[in-house]
């Protein structure tokens, strides 16, 4: 996540040593040898140089993509692959930006009986380190992909949803707008520089005017918090919040009309929050048709347990692990590849050093950020969607000066012109 003045947060960093090592990353009595048992995990074309594993981009495992040199984006018009260098200078939109010259909007929400997510949950922390949770959870025997959590309780929530109406912006007609998660006062988001942004490219007719929507996670990280429970549930849930529980909201508090056209609509989400845009538009594309994420959490970190989607978000890509491919496919199918292509527009990005396997006792083959992102590639373009995958070098999970890089360029990309798509096409 970003802090305001676009940075990684002490929040995104890594722990302290004695908390996350790269061998307590390494989960015990994991299958790493034998592809044809249940929950493989492939570490081929991994280093131990660093904190974190350093994927390489050209593994045989990962899809074909094109290397750009060093410091230049993707063509906005570009579809596909595309890997970049580890020098990630700040583009020219960024360079002497004003500002943001419009409205903010803030309001706080409190979980009551009509807020939805009632009651939320949280989990107590069993040690003095912000990664206890990994080493004192279990997994079901037999079953790696089933995590236990304990401490995990009914809580409540409060969060804070920002609304952002540029200038000049019109009140008469519906609006497009793009809503965020991890937003709000207890966010890591980018802020008032992303508002900024967004006036700049509004002016130099690089995306459309729209409204941006900030909503806040309802606390804590991972399983067996509120942020993990709405944002890696695979389903169309959270969407249906947002929908009946904030988008009300924002247009009464902001005076303006929302589009209900799903062209018109974007989600863009950082971590978790990112696989929950992606579940917000493949859940619900009657609601959402661009999607836009930074490292989504596309593994198993759904939680509570779902028996009818095991694996949880790795599923939007790839079978459960727990048995071989060739086994019946129900329940742990892969969603995306047996269903019709859907109606969207996809840019998302994930770094050489995104995160691996942060759970010791999860070794089930699906906790590979990277691997989640490479395999997502290969579905879309199989498809043939409409999308931009970027694999940034020298870059940790959810990487600020990525994010800096890119952003711009994401944004217009996500936004260009496009013949209206067809269900199924």
């Amino acid at each position: 996540m970003l802090a305001p003045d676009g940075t990684i947060s002490a929040r995104a960093q890594a722990a302290p040593a004695d908390c996350m090592t790269l061998e307590a990353l390494q989960p015990p009595q994991a299958n790493t040898t034998d592809p044809q048992k249940p929950f493989y995990i492939d570490t081929s074309g991994l280093s131990g140089i660093g904190a974190m594993p350093v994927h390489d981009p050209h593994n045989p495992l990962y899809p074909q993509a094109t290397d750009l040199p060093d410091t230049t984006l993707p063509p906005v018009e570009a579809v596909g692959n595309f890997i970049l260098g580890p020098t990630h200078a700040l583009p020219a939109q960024w360079q002497d930006v004003q500002p943001a010259r419009g409205r903010l909007i803030s309001f706080t929400l409190t979980s009551s009986p009509n807020s939805g997510y009632h009651p939320g949950i949280m989990r107590d922390e069993p040690e003095p380190c912000a990664t206890g949770m990994r080493n004192v959870s279990t997994s079901q025997p037999g079953d790696p992909s089933i995590l236990n959590v304990p401490g995990a309780h009914p809580s409540p929530w409060t969060r804070t949803v920002d609304v952002y109406v540029p200038p000049d912006t019109p009140t008469g007609q519906p609006l497009p707008f793009l809503i965020f998660g991890d937003g709000g006062n207890d966010g890591i988001y980018p802020g008032r520089d992303l508002f900024a942004l967004v006036d700049r490219l509004t002016a130099e007719h690089r995306i459309p005017p729209m409204i941006i929507i900030g909503v806040g996670a309802g606390g804590g990280d991972a399983q067996g918090s509120e942020r993990g429970r709405e944002y890696d549930t695979m389903s169309g849930d959270y969407a249906d919040w947002v929908e009946t529980h904030i988008l009300p909201l924002v247009e009464q508090k902001a005076g303006i009309t929302l589009s209900h056209d799903p062209e018109e609509r974007a989600t863009m989400g950082f971590s978790s929050s990112g696989a929950a845009a992606f579940a917000m538009a493949w859940f619900r594309p009657n609601l959402y048709h661009r999607v836009l994420a930074y490292s989504p959490s596309l593994v198993n970190q759904q939680w509570p347990h779902d028996p009818s989607l095991p694996g949880g978000g790795w599923q939007l890509h790839s079978p459960w692990a727990g048995t071989p491919q060739a086994m019946p496919p129900q329940p742990g199918a892969a969603l995306m590849p047996a269903a019709p292509k859907a109606p969207l527009h996809i840019w998302y990005e994930v770094g050489d050093q995104d995160l691996f396997y942060p759970v010791r006792p999860m070794p089930d083959g699906m906790h590979d950020w990277v691997l989640a992102g490479e395999n997502l590639a290969r579905v879309l373009a199989n498809k043939g969607y409409d999308y931009q995958f970027v694999f940034s070098r020298n870059a940790r999970h959810v990487d600020g000066p990525t994010i800096e890089q890119t952003l711009p360029e994401a944004l217009e990309w996500l936004w260009r012109p496009r013949e209206r798509p067809q269900d199924g096409q």
